[in-house]
């Protein structure tokens, strides 16, 4: 028995239509919120903690006492060279006048040049000495004044390092009592971008991003600095981008982790279509026979079905974000396209039977023929 195809398999179409839509491509990564504005207030001297005005949360103004620290060795080393300006005066005063009487007797002759050289030169070292005691003064009553600690700018008081009683050493760095942010309404996002994205992003793109604290707010901000210091953790290279945070209901605070989404690309209400239907050719092997395609030569083009005919329509694409394709000219909105081609069942087939003398006919057949021999004969 041999099997004889009459016609080509069954062919049907997928198709899609042209229509009005947005484009947008988006790198996503995660970051950390904290304040636009951040100081660390410290202390240049050395003491022990008497007072702490302040606490977490407070509202200060610039120029508000937070804190003081114990004063009496401060008092004391003022004193001490208060007394040492007096004294370098008084030398002072002592060696002016020994001058003048040295002089006097110099220009007479009745001394030496080296006696008067000698008086001269004591005379400066005094004024040498009471410069030295008057800068001495003024440094042990500026040490007087950071024993009281104010607060640089108007913010909250986000961190307090201290206590009362506690000893604050300033010997080789500036030890940190309060961390205080200016404006919490105002906040920022930093967040680390991959190598390979970090070429997409660029300053004003919008941004959203949700946290953990609120998953089902969404947040909006804006890229407003792309850092090019690269940062290298476990041979991963990333860079940081600061991104606004407009916080007027405070819900986001310092710390929180964000999880950010950056539209690096955004078009809104223009022609679109699938980047697939853009890469689908109608398989002539695949048409029925009468069928005929008509291509372009143009590069970009979309494929129409009508009647018996495939169509190549010649358009000219914009942006894409590798599914969705813009479409700038060449075709109008709500035009149906092809997008691909599925196999169909294969449609019925017709058989030939070349009899063979030496084969036997069907089983069936044969007792038929039997039983009607039997009733013949009856």
């Amino acid at each position: 028995m041999i099997m004889a195809c009459t016609s080509k398999p069954k062919t049907e179409y997928e198709t899609t239509t042209v229509e009005k839509g947005n484009i947008s491509t988006t790198v996503t990564a995660t970051g950390t919120i904290e304040p636009v504005t951040s100081v660390e207030v410290g202390t240049q001297v050395s003491g022990i903690v008497s007072k702490i005005y302040v606490d977490y949360n407070s509202e200060v103004k610039a120029g508000q006492v937070i804190a003081e620290l114990d004063r009496t060795n401060l008092l004391s080393t003022l004193e001490s060279q208060r007394a040492n300006l007096t004294s370098a005066q008084s030398s002072l005063e002592y060696q002016k006048a020994n001058f003048e009487r040295q002089k006097g007797l110099y220009d007479k002759g009745l001394i030496s040049a080296n006696d008067f050289e000698q008086s001269r030169l004591s005379y400066i070292q005094a004024q040498q000495q009471v410069t030295t005691a008057k800068q001495s003064v003024k440094r042990a009553e500026t040490d007087l004044g950071y024993a009281t600690i104010t607060s640089p700018i108007n913010g909250i008081v986000l961190n307090k390092a201290v206590e009362e009683g506690q000893t604050v050493a300033a010997s080789f760095s500036t030890p940190t009592l309060f961390t205080i942010a200016q404006d919490l309404t105002n906040m920022r996002v930093i967040a680390d971008i991959d190598e390979a994205d970090i070429g997409e992003v660029k300053e004003g793109q919008r941004v959203i991003f949700t946290v953990d604290a609120y998953p089902n707010d969404v947040f909006q901000g804006a890229v407003t600095q792309v850092r090019r210091q690269a940062t290298t953790e476990s041979n991963v290279v990333t860079y940081e981008v600061v991104i606004s945070a407009p916080n007027a209901d405070l819900k986001l605070m310092p710390g929180l982790t964000a999880n950010v989404t950056i539209f690096t690309l955004e078009k809104n209400d223009v022609l679109t279509i699938s980047a697939k239907a853009l890469r689908f050719t109608p398989n002539e092997a695949l048409i029925a026979e009468d069928e005929t395609i008509q291509p372009c030569d143009a590069k970009q083009k979309l494929w129409v079905h009508e009647g018996k005919v495939f169509k190549a329509i010649p358009v000219e694409t914009g942006v894409t974000n590798g599914t969705i394709t813009e479409i700038t000219s060449g075709i109008k909105a709500g035009t149906e396209v092809l997008e691909d081609m599925i196999f169909g069942e294969m449609p019925e087939q017709s058989t030939s039977q070349n009899k063979n003398p030496f084969m036997p006919g069907p089983r069936n057949n044969n007792r038929n023929q039997k039983n009607g021999q039997g009733a013949a004969k009856k």
